[in-house]
């Protein structure tokens, strides 16, 4: 099974506010609140491709086998790169190629340093360790607790095997 990955607006928004308002997905995500209305999701896809032109690096839209399985990548969190992962949840067993793949790729796109910030509600974290992510503390987040964590390129640990090519060029870049 493999993957792509394609900008968000080439999603339809149908397919976009089924992912925001699943609820296994809005269970993780205490940011959103599971009510995306067609006008709020079409604002936010803006948003997320525009990331590309403002800082060289964002988020993608994930395709497993020509389906959409959901989105990933580094997005500008104050100032860092911070890695985000969300998919359906018939698609969370794929998480950990799609991460490697990603994290195989930073430092073309100039990124060193990766956050990751996971909701308090996510309690397996070890794993997180293992890759090379340290725990620094809990921030807030627009009003959220999150637990951040964060690697350098010197202590990532990740594998190169079954990448499935690079990061794909964007519009304006």
């Amino acid at each position: 099974m493999g993957f792509s990955l394609h900008p968000f607006s080439d999603v339809p928004t149908e397919h976009w506010m089924t992912l925001l308002n699943h609820p296994d997905v809005v269970r993780h995500m205490p940011l959103a609140d599971g009510s995306w209305n067609e006008e709020a999701v079409a604002a936010w896809i803006r948003g997320k491709d525009s990331q590309w032109i403002e800082n060289g690096y964002g988020p993608l839209a994930i395709r497993i086998d020509h389906d959409f399985a959901g989105w990933g990548g580094f997005q500008q969190e104050d100032g860092e790169a911070d890695f985000a992962l969300v998919l359906f949840p018939g698609y969370w067993g794929r998480g950990g190629q799609i991460f490697h793949h990603f994290m195989g790729h930073r430092m073309e796109l100039g990124i060193e340093t990766v956050s990751i910030l996971l909701p308090p509600s996510r309690l397996r974290t070890r794993g997180l360790r293992r890759l090379g992510f340290e725990y620094v503390g809990d921030v807030d987040h627009g009003g959220q607790r999150f637990l951040k964590f964060q690697t350098t390129g010197q202590r990532l640990k990740t594998v190169s095997a079954g990448l499935s090519g690079p990061i794909p060029p964007r519009a304006g870049q």
